[in-house]
């Protein structure tokens, strides 16, 4: 399972994954699987917030990611602000660009406002990106 905290302190997602029903997946099972977490952030990074310039996985938006044996990612996200107006857009967006991946069977994205989003979780990318390079979280706000 790819986790929001790992990637906040710039570790590497791990490359895991949760096999809801079925089963626990083998070290080979994940080691297979590595090369279909990458390409789905990759389709994740195609995906930008429609009000802020940067892409949905880079601003923290994705919380958890999850592919199992059959191949079919699960995805817990949120957005910035509860009553985004373009919520459905950027959902169907997420859903196409990782159903759209080589190897993927299908994708499930649930929403959640748990932890309730904000700037901490941007990673250092989207910092640069927005100018907040030199932001050290609600502290230094």
């Amino acid at each position: 399972m790819c986790k929001e905290e790992n990637r906040q302190k710039g570790e590497k997602p791990a490359e895991t994954a949760q096999e809801p029903v079925s089963g626990v997946l083998t070290a080979e099972d994940a080691k297979a699987l590595a090369p279909l977490y990458a390409d789905v952030i990759l389709a994740l990074k195609q995906v930008y917030d429609p009000e802020i310039p940067v892409n949905i996985y880079d601003l923290g938006l994705i919380y958890e990611l999850n592919i199992n044996k059959a191949r079919e990612v699960s995805i817990l996200m949120t957005f910035t602000a509860p009553n985004c107006p373009m919520a459905d857009e950027v959902i169907r967006d997420v859903q196409l660009s990782v159903e759209e991946v080589p190897g993927v069977t299908s994708c499930h994205i649930d929403l959640t406002f748990d932890p309730v989003w904000d700037r901490s979780m941007l990673s250092d990318e989207a910092k640069v990106e927005l100018g907040l390079e030199d932001w050290e979280g609600p502290e230094g706000e």
